[in-house]
């Protein structure tokens, strides 16, 4: 991708992503869904309480989180010519298990606005409630450093 401006915009519009956690030689990748924002610079996710990623950032805060798309397949007159239109983005950073409840809230509605954004809280859904902020483990990856690779074909 041309710069950071690239990487921020695909960031905003990706669907999901792959969260990578490493304990001792044992990684584990999982998919999430995401909310980066750019004010923050931060990703945000949320999953269980307890469970294999709670555990791994608690051991070892360092992840990197990937986000890809494939776009049109490109047939071509030989095999090694054959490739594919794609986009994609690695972040490197620091994962935090947040305990504040404002910056939980504030990261569980950035989750809600990017997936639902015609839906308005208080008039389309009851507002996150101080007992689902307490049930809920929201994390979030302070990041320090990225790249973006893209490839976009002639028409």
């Amino acid at each position: 991708m041309p710069d950071d401006a690239a990487i921020e915009a695909y960031l905003l519009k990706a669907a999901f992503g792959f969260i990578a956690t490493s304990v001792e030689d044992e990684p584990y990748v999982v998919p999430r869904l995401f909310w980066y924002d750019n004010a923050s610079r931060r990703i945000y996710f949320h999953s269980a309480r307890e469970g294999r990623t709670r555990r791994n950032v608690e051991r070892n805060p360092r992840v990197c989180f990937a986000a890809g798309e494939l776009g049109r397949l490109l047939p071509a007159d030989t095999a090694l010519q054959f490739s594919a239109e794609y986009a994609s983005v690695i972040v490197f950073g620091r994962v935090r298990f947040l305990e504040e409840e404002e910056e939980k809230r504030r990261g569980l509605q950035g989750l809600l606005d990017k997936y639902f954004p015609q839906l308005e809280p208080g008039q389309d859904y009851r507002p996150i409630t101080n007992e689902e902020i307490d049930i809920t483990a929201v994390y979030a990856i302070d990041i320090e450093g990225w790249s973006g690779k893209q490839k976009v074909a002639k028409p």
